[in-house]
């Protein structure tokens, strides 16, 4: 890679042009991306993309004038100092909040380049061009809050913030609740059997991590597998089961850990168990409140549902352990 400070004049525009350019076919992408689901927004992104491609033929010109048709075939990823990006374009059904991320910082990036680029240009017309792509950059933020306001109405807002939502529960807080309540509800009856089975407390923690890490793997597993997102837009196979996997664990582990008090302690049987219970109890909650939250399932239905589900578990366990 070679030192911005090293760059001269001729690849200096022709990393600009190759900036715009890229730039352009971005917000390109961004908007056929988005025109499905945020037509009036999309529009906002065709216009930015029409700004990229107005900067990228000034630049090309004033290379053109000066040095010829060939431009040099150097990028911004050949010089120090760009940022790396993911290419978030690729992804298919992008958050409209990383759209945006993504668009601030290229348009901050461009910026700063412009402004280092003519402090170390000679040539007067060439300086004179990057400073005023300069000043458009800056003011590029507000450029697109202008036009999302003259575009994008209220309705449309509340629209993307709905479909955002819908999104976020189908891709992070269902996989999540699903392996929350599974591992919380599910490890109940084998954790508090084998807890007033052997009325040892290392035993039931042996047991009760087992038993969570085993239903995490296995609802990992079922959750990726259910289906790959393509249709149904639930996102990545792979993270939802990574989210419900790691949630189920984290549910069972909840009640489990309050197992590794020390045996030799006094009435350490006790204290663990009503540690681990309180715990449960606590879980439930938590499962009832963000179904209601999160899924318009209304509170006491939701509680309903899940403590007495789990109630009528524990009590299974113990009645199984004591027996």
């Amino acid at each position: 890679m070679k030192n911005f400070s090293r760059l001269d004049e001729r690849e200096i525009l022709a990393v600009a042009i190759d900036s715009e350019d890229d730039d352009h076919r971005v917000y390109m992408a961004f908007a056929e991306d988005l025109r499905e689901r945020y037509p009036a927004t999309a529009g906002m992104f065709d216009d930015m993309a029409r700004i990229e491609a107005t900067h990228r033929d000034a630049l090309l010109h004033t290379y053109q004038q000066k040095y010829g048709p060939n431009v040099l075939p150097i990028r911004r990823t050949d010089v120090r100092g760009f940022v790396k990006r993911r290419p978030v374009w690729l992804i298919r059904n992008l958050s409209i909040d990383a759209i945006r991320r993504e668009v601030q910082v290229r348009e901050a990036e461009a910026y700063g380049f412009y402004r280092k680029a003519a402090r170390q240009t000679k040539d007067p017309e060439i300086r004179d061009l990057l400073n005023n792509l300069a000043a458009v950059e800056q003011g590029h933020e507000a450029l697109a809050s202008d036009i999302e306001a003259h575009e994008v109405p209220q309705t449309e807002r509340d629209k993307e913030r709905e479909v955002n939502r819908r999104l976020i529960v189908l891709q992070y807080v269902q996989p999540g609740l699903a392996g929350l309540m599974d591992g919380s509800v599910s490890t109940l009856a084998p954790l508090f059997a084998a807890a007033f089975a052997t009325h040892n407390n290392w035993s039931t923690f042996l047991v009760g991590l087992a038993a969570s890490i085993g239903a995490g793997i296995s609802m990992a597993f079922a959750e990726a597998l259910s289906d790959d997102g393509s249709l149904t837009g639930r996102g990545s196979p792979v993270l939802r089961g990574l989210i419900c996997g790691l949630m189920t664990a984290l549910g069972g582990l909840g009640h489990t850990l309050p197992y590794l008090v020390p045996n030799a302690l006094p009435h350490a049987f006790l204290i663990a168990t009503a540690i681990s219970g309180a715990v449960v109890f606590v879980e439930l909650w938590v499962i009832a409140w963000v179904r209601s939250h999160y899924m318009d399932t209304p509170f006491l239905q939701a509680v309903f549902q899940i403590v007495l589900g789990g109630v009528i578990v524990l009590a299974a366990g113990i009645f199984i352990g004591a027996a």
